[in-house]
């Protein structure tokens, strides 16, 4: 595992594959970020372990080389996120990349109803991917579909909230840190916390912090890396 704390780049890393924990920064696709490994690195085989929205920021945990085949070890661990809901207004897009489409007063609503709410979450429950997502239909990822103003029949997945605690409650913002299963959409869970407190509420901010026992703390902002690659080549 290739972090802040390893000394140098080895050229055994190109021979063998590597894995390297990076800091996604916001406006980044997670494809931009495989990308731009693959050409500071000069490799092609380049992957990652789960997509971030390019509005979020955080862990993502790249592999090269040889080392792509082990993605999968990755893809199924618990992730960590810490972030922010506006209450009282929605979007499509359930997050603040589109525009608002309802606004409702959460003047009514108290600090006890958000932690009652956030109580609700806890545990196993099903979730409806949101059609802006990656999700395929009949071969299309569903944002293209959404981008249309299409919507579609989608399928409920089983996830699992593991944590979930409340921050700062600076209304109408709300702070959170969350723990989730695989294929858990925060922009859902954003979404349906308004429903559930009756003003709405979409996805402001969002910081992937942990995937399993890695963390955002050991990765390597995008220039740092490169930085790094390069210092080892000397």
């Amino acid at each position: 595992m290739i972090t802040k704390k390893t000394n140098n780049f080895s050229p055994d890393y190109l021979e063998s594959g590597g894995i390297v924990l990076i800091d996604k920064p916001s406006g980044w696709t997670s494809f931009d970020v495989v990308n731009k490994i693959r050409h500071t690195l000069h490799i092609k085989k380049v992957g990652h372990a789960g997509t971030l929205d390019p509005f979020a920021t955080g862990l993502l945990i790249i592999a090269f080389g040889k080392k792509t085949k082990e993605l999968n070890n990755f893809q199924g661990l618990d992730k960590s996120y810490s972030g922010s809901f506006i209450l009282g207004k929605r979007t499509p897009s359930m997050d603040g990349e589109t525009e608002v489409i309802e606004e409702k007063s959460f003047e009514a609503v108290t600090e006890d109803d958000i932690f009652t709410v956030r109580d609700s979450f806890l545990g196993e429950s099903m979730q409806l991917p949101p059609m802006y997502s990656a999700v395929k239909h009949k071969g299309k990822k569903l944002y293209e579909l959404a981008r249309k103003g299409k919507e579609v029949e989608r399928e409920p997945r089983k996830i699992i909230v593991s944590g979930f605690e409340i921050s700062k409650i600076n209304l109408p913002e709300v702070d959170f840190d969350i723990t989730v299963s695989k294929g858990t959409y925060i922009r859902v869970i954003a979404d349906d916390f308004g429903k559930r407190l009756g003003c709405g509420a979409y996805l402001h901010r969002l910081r992937r912090t942990a995937v399993g026992s890695y963390f955002a703390d050991e990765a390597f902002k995008i220039e740092e890396f490169v930085e790094f690659v390069k210092e080892s080549r000397k």
